[in-house]
């Protein structure tokens, strides 16, 4: 995260004056693509003061371990926000507090082979008994950010921005863990698919802030 933001504020003050925004104020749509996803972003700025708004959405997936357990990771973001800007002096540089709401989430699933021995809690199982697992891990929906950027023109209405920063979305929980197999029912199991529950929530607790790092493009009228 140290590094994201020292990136960025490099950018900033190290950017052309010529970069910078020379009208008093100005309406912008473009899109914005990064650690949040890809989408629109609208937006509006007098000399120090903006506001912007944004839809984004991603996909990604990839194994995850957790505990000895091999789980087919879907990390789906889905989310839409805005901020205001502050820009200092008037230029380029930009202080940015803001919020955004939507569903990004991580579905897991795992189907260990019917003979492979498999810790559920505390507690051993094979494959064959447990069958596949399926969890959904969720943070807050509603989260705010704070981010430090750059937003200037690059000549004929084109502009270029960069943000970096982080969202405070809170300690992620896993919603629910469910197994198909036979033993599924099981009250003993059950149990230990809410240790399992837990362990893996112990496993992501350093997610609490998620990093952001967006750029942007766009026109200006």
């Amino acid at each position: 995260m140290r590094h994201v933001l020292v990136a960025a504020c490099a950018v900033a003050f190290v950017a052309s004056p010529a970069l910078a925004q020379t009208r008093s104020s100005a309406a912008s749509v473009g899109v914005t693509g990064g650690t949040l996803g890809i989408g629109p972003e609208i937006g509006w700025r007098s000399t120090n003061f903006g506001v912007r708004g944004s839809a984004t959405l991603f996909s990604l997936s990839r194994g995850v371990d957790s505990d000895g357990i091999e789980y087919d990771g879907d990390l789906k973001l889905r989310s839409f926000g805005g901020s205001l800007d502050f820009y200092p002096g008037g230029g380029g540089f930009r202080l940015s507090g803001g919020v955004r709401a939507g569903k990004n989430r991580v579905e897991l699933t795992a189907t260990p082979a019917a003979t492979t021995s498999v810790e559920v809690g505390d507690v051993t199982y094979t494959g064959a008994q447990i069958g596949t697992l399926s969890g959904e891990v969720r943070a807050r929906k509603v989260a705010p950010t704070l981010t430090l950027g750059y937003g200037g023109g690059v000549g004929s209405g084109v502009y270029f921005g960069i943000d970096a920063g982080a969202m405070f979305q809170g300690k992620p929980k896993v919603r629910s863990l469910t197994a198909t197999g036979p033993i599924s029912t099981n009250a003993a199991f059950q149990t230990q698919l809410a240790n399992e529950r837990r362990e893996i929530e112990e496993d992501i607790d350093n997610f609490k802030v998620y990093p952001i790092l967006q750029l942007g493009l766009g026109y200006r009228f």
